[in-house]
């Protein structure tokens, strides 16, 4: 798997069976901090192939907004939480920033301010 610059701030996009799946995968990776945010766009539309089978499936998209250090972290977390087989994970470097939005990426991510990992049993 590749990885970003740890400096670097990412949106990371991912997709849920519906919107309060998605909500609640927004609100676990914020409480961990693992994101600073997370915009939830329901009623989405996926067209791919599965198995051999062409499917259509209305969804839930996650642009989460995170950084290169959290990646890693991100993706466990995701590994645990995850509904599918086979969470989509995508992470798109942002090149520019508003400057106090990206103050406040870093901090919110912040690693030592980190409470402890989500749990699939919580």
């Amino acid at each position: 798997m590749a990885e970003r610059n740890e400096d670097g701030a990412q949106v990371v996009f991912t997709t849920l069976p519906d919107g309060a799946a998605a909500r609640e995968l927004v609100r676990r990776l914020v409480d961990t901090r693992i994101v600073a945010c997370g915009t939830v766009l329901e009623g989405v539309r996926s067209i791919y192939r599965w198995e051999g089978d062409m499917k259509e499936e209305r969804e839930a998209l996650v642009m989460l907004k995170t950084t290169g250090a959290r990646w890693r972290d991100l993706v466990a977390a995701v590994e645990v939480l995850h509904p599918y087989n086979v969470p989509e994970l995508l992470a798109v470097p942002v090149d520019q920033a508003l400057p106090r939005y990206m103050e406040w990426l870093v901090e919110e991510t912040d690693i030592s301010r980190t409470t402890d990992a989500p749990k699939e049993s919580e």
